[in-house]
């Protein structure tokens, strides 16, 4: 659901609305606000809100201002099927208004009561809300139709919200606009947007960012952005974390071409004094007044040279030194000759009383090789790195190494600097970096590392089987010079082959399981890997305890990809849950704290898949889509690990066969064999869900006969199920003996009854039910509520078959229940046909309605569940209690209940 900062007063404006909507009594409103000040946003969260209304939506066009009745044509369309049912002169007058006779176009006023008409028939069945859009384009005729509709609604359950420019503000336009689709909708009720506060400003930036942002800088951005969301999305949107480098380097490599054209005149027009001093304020991206009074000063200059850009709007000084937009710093700097920024950050780096500032100006001033100046870059990497990150310390680095003289501190530097790039995101530029590490006089040992980086890379960037090959290579090349940084190398070429799975020769992962083996790998983590691919699972197992171990006593450590994955795999390995979920939290929020980006995808699928398991599958969702957005910032493949999970567990056929397919057909093309097992994994939980056993078990052979590390917890559960349920006993009973042998090694509670869930359904006498009840007794204890509910299931089916029905209900009771509250639709859809098998109405509820509740019913439902009153909920929530009367009013209908007792019984 659209998630909104800092509108609480208007969304509790819109949800009384609502509620007199609900209620029989409608009402109508007006918002005004500057462009992208989150007009749209608020529409959205309304529309994704508004689920038991009959929804009618239509954007003002421009191009339409001088076409009558355009708009209300737009947004009475789906309606207009009951034309036929108007008195003859509104039929008519509506006909006419929308070129469907040869008529002349009557006035808005029959065209309106039309409108009404057919509005009021539509909200007999269930309240109507009407969403409009870009207010301020429609055009004379349907704002006056509108206007109309919106003046009745009061007496009918008829909701219009309105969105209109009003030209104002300092945000990303100054095209202006009637504001409120001009005089014909004056007399409606009207709220006005401001921008948001600081606080939800920050929190907006941060969270499209994905990485450390200097403090001051940050602030700086939120006060010129004065609150407008979109000033706010447009620096995050103008480059990845690289390209803003923590604050230090200027981002800016994608600005919007609006932005640029809309300052390029203002900017023309300033005296030559005037855009120098801009410059230099542009140069400190602090936004700090006092620096900038001292650089005036130095400069010869005086207040007074600012005045032409404070009276163009441009800029003013006052706690700080701030610019019309984010993105005008930018901007001006782009466009000033070299010369000129390196006479600012002269300047600035003359007057400013921060040692690390001052070094990146000293830097940013320099022309040529500069032995000094390079080395207090270097040395205050580490200092930048603290305040903005991995593309910080890259940005000094780099910086570093073009002004250093000597051949072999320059490719040293040049090393180190690709390093951090890689971190923070930038491959090619990381790559760009290591092209001159090379060029350096003969090292061995910085060869070896050079090579090890590129071989990382292209891991990272394409995970195909030439990479395994570069990376196993690297660390031969290495294992001479730094046995440490070997190790590290083979732990990515473990993962390298991993990836290339069925993909890659048989022998690959013995390959390079011998070449750790040969390094006698004091590392746990390498060593345990090593032992499963040549030993096997079973003598594995006490290895990988403390290699997890070690994983889950780290703190801030980051990871790339190679490591988070096998500590993962490992992690599943022993059917270790709560492990698993450690490693990913901890692994993502040290990522998020030191600027790591490209750490963080895999990380996140990881943390993603643990709030699978958990039954989380909101949670999961919003992890994913984080990982997304990071994976596209910086170029990087998708990892769509997390999301075959969900789109499984979800059960929507038709969207996770979509995916399933895409994700064969790219790995098979990519040579990722992990990615085409992960999917087969997925068909199988869909179509088990679904109940197509014989198809399921087809689906799972390949991945079970492979027994990949990692995914023993995923696919062997599932293929003993098909198997057992397509009545396979041949395949299904040498699978449970191996897998009965390592549940015995782990002896975890998910393993344990899972096993037992497996034996249960392979037993033929009423033995099975001494299992199924130790089952569920063990998947209780192991905090997986999927699991429990998919054991549950399988005990209730049976008890249908062994005749007892009413045992039977309460079984798959408790089973739909909690995969509908979950969302797991098609498990839910299975457990309601057994229900009505046992004669049992489900009452007014599908599989899967809980997942359909919004966000805001899924909050009210939870805090009534945990025993909170009306009033309780609306305190934490900003909502009346009659609101939340209301959506508990929803909440029932959807879910086909009748009380509060019944909402804690689903246990949300």
């Amino acid at each position: 659901m659209t998630r909104l900062r800092g509108r609480r007063t208007e969304w509790a404006a819109l949800e009384r609305l609502l509620e007199a909507g609900r209620a029989g009594r409608g009402g109508a409103v007006v918002f005004e606000g500057a462009p992208g000040i989150g007009k749209t946003a608020l529409l959205e969260r309304l529309r994704e809100a508004a689920t038991d209304f009959r929804i009618l939506h239509a954007i003002g066009v421009e191009p339409e201002r001088d076409l009558a009745f355009a708009a209300l044509h737009r947004l009475t369309t789906p309606l207009l099927g009951a034309i036929g049912e108007l008195p003859e002169p509104q039929r008519a007058a509506l006909r006419a208004a929308f070129g469907l006779s040869d008529a002349d176009a009557p006035d808005p006023t029959p065209v309106g009561l039309a409108a009404l008409g057919l509005m009021t028939r539509a909200a007999t069945a269930r309240p109507v809300l009407c969403v409009v859009d870009d207010a301020q384009w429609l055009d004379q005729a349907s704002a006056q139709a509108m206007a109309l509709v919106a003046d009745h609604a009061r007496r009918e359950p008829i909701v219009m919200v309105l969105a209109a420019r009003d030209g104002g503000g300092r945000d990303g336009g100054r095209d202006g606009g009637r504001g409120g689709g001009g005089e014909e909708l004056a007399a409606l009720p009207r709220s006005r947007l401001d921008g948001l506060p600081d606080g939800d400003a920050r929190a907006l930036l941060l969270s499209r960012i994905h990485a450390p942002l200097d403090e001051r800088v940050r602030d700086r951005i939120v006060a010129e952005a004065r609150g407008n969301p979109l000033a706010l999305l447009d620096v995050a949107r103008s480059g990845g974390p690289a390209d803003l480098a923590g604050g230090f380097a200027f981002g800016g490599s994608r600005i919007p071409a609006e932005i640029e054209e809309r300052y390029r005149e203002p900017l023309a027009a300033l005296p030559a004094r005037t855009r120098l001093l801009l410059l230099v304020a542009a140069a400190d991206p602090t936004g700090d007044p006092e620096l900038l009074e001292r650089a005036t000063t130095r400069l010869g200059t005086g207040p007074d040279d600012l005045s032409p850009a404070r009276r163009a709007g441009l800029f003013e000084v006052g706690t700080r030194a701030r610019f019309d937009h984010p993105l005008l710093r930018s901007v001006l700097y782009r466009a000033a000759p070299p010369p000129d920024r390196r006479a600012a950050h002269r300047v600035l780096a003359e007057v400013s009383p921060d040692a690390v500032r001052r070094a990146w100006h000293r830097g940013k001033a320099t022309v040529g090789p500069d032995t000094d100046v390079a080395d207090d870059l270097e040395n205050s990497a580490g200092r930048a790195r603290a305040r903005g990150g991995a593309a910080a310390a890259a940005a000094f680095l780099e910086l570093a190494t073009a002004l250093t003289p000597d051949p072999s501190r320059r490719a040293d530097r040049a090393l180190a600097a690709a390093r951090a790039k890689r971190d923070a995101g930038a491959a090619e530029e990381s790559l760009e970096l290591l092209a001159v590490a090379a060029a350096g006089p003969a090292d061995t040992l910085r060869d070896a590392r050079v090579e090890t980086l590129r071989a990382r890379i292209a891991f990272e960037t394409r995970r195909d089987d030439a990479a395994y090959a570069r990376l196993l290579t690297a660390a031969r090349l290495t294992a001479p010079l730094d046995v440490r940084l070997a190790r590290e190398t083979l732990l990515e070429a473990f993962a390298a082959a991993a990836f290339a799975g069925r993909f890659g020769p048989p022998h690959r992962l013995l390959e390079v399981a011998a070449a750790a083996r040969a390094l006698h790998p004091s590392d746990r983590l390498l060593n345990a890997h090593t032992t499963r691919v040549i030993d096997g699972y079973l003598p594995a197992v006490p290895l990988l305890r403390p290699a997890v171990r070690d994983g889950q006593a780290e703190q801030d450590t980051v990871h790339g990809i190679a490591r988070t994955l096998l500590a993962g795999d490992a992690a599943m390995d022993l059917w270790d849950h709560e492990a698993g979920k450690a490693l990913a939290d901890r692994q993502v929020e040290a990522a998020r704290s030191t600027g790591a980006v490209t750490a963080l995808p895999m990380a996140l699928n990881l943390q993603a898949v643990a709030h699978v398991h958990a039954g989380e599958l909101p949670e999961a969702a919003a992890r994913l889509a984080e990982a997304s957005a990071v994976a596209d910032a910086i170029g990087a493949p998708a990892i769509v690990h997390g999301e075959l999970a969900l789109a499984a567990w979800r059960g929507d056929e038709q969207g996770a066969s979509a995916l399933i397919g895409s994700a064969l057909r790219e790995g098979t093309a990519r040579g990722e064999g992990r990615l085409v097992t992960l999917a087969e994994h997925a068909r199988t939980v869909l179509l088990n869900g679904l109940g197509r056993y014989e198809a399921a078990l087809e689906a799972c052979r390949t991945a079970h006969d492979l027994d990949e590390p990692g995914f023993l917890p995923w696919v062997v559960p599932e293929f003993l199920e098909a198997a057992t349920r397509a009545g396979r006993r041949d395949l299904a009973v040498p699978a449970l003996t191996r897998f009965r042998e390592r549940v015995h090694a782990v002896d975890t509670d998910w393993a344990v009854g899972t096993g037992l869930r497996a034996r249960a359904m392979l037993t033929d006498d009423s033995s099975a039910e001494k299992l199924f009840v130790e089952a569920v007794e063990r998947l209780t204890a192991a905090g997986l509520p999927g699991h429990l509910a998919r054991a549950r299931l399988a005990y209730g089916e049976w008890l249908r078959r062994e005749g007892r029905r009413r045992d039977s209900r309460t079984e798959l009771r408790s089973a739909f229940d909690a995969l509908s509250a979950m969302g797991a639709e098609a498990f839910a859809a299975r457990a309601a046909r057994e229900l009505r098998a046992t004669g049992e109405q489900v009452q007014g509820r599908g599989a899967g309605e809980t997942g359909r509740l919004t966000a805001q019913e899924l909050n009210v439902a939870r805090l009534v569940t945990a025993g909170a009153t009306s009033r309780e909920v609306g305190a934490q929530l900003f909502l009346s209690p009659r609101t939340i009367d209301a959506h508990l009013r929803s909440i029932y209908r959807k879910l086909g209940i009748t009380s509060r007792r019944q909402l804690r019984e689903l246990r949300l």
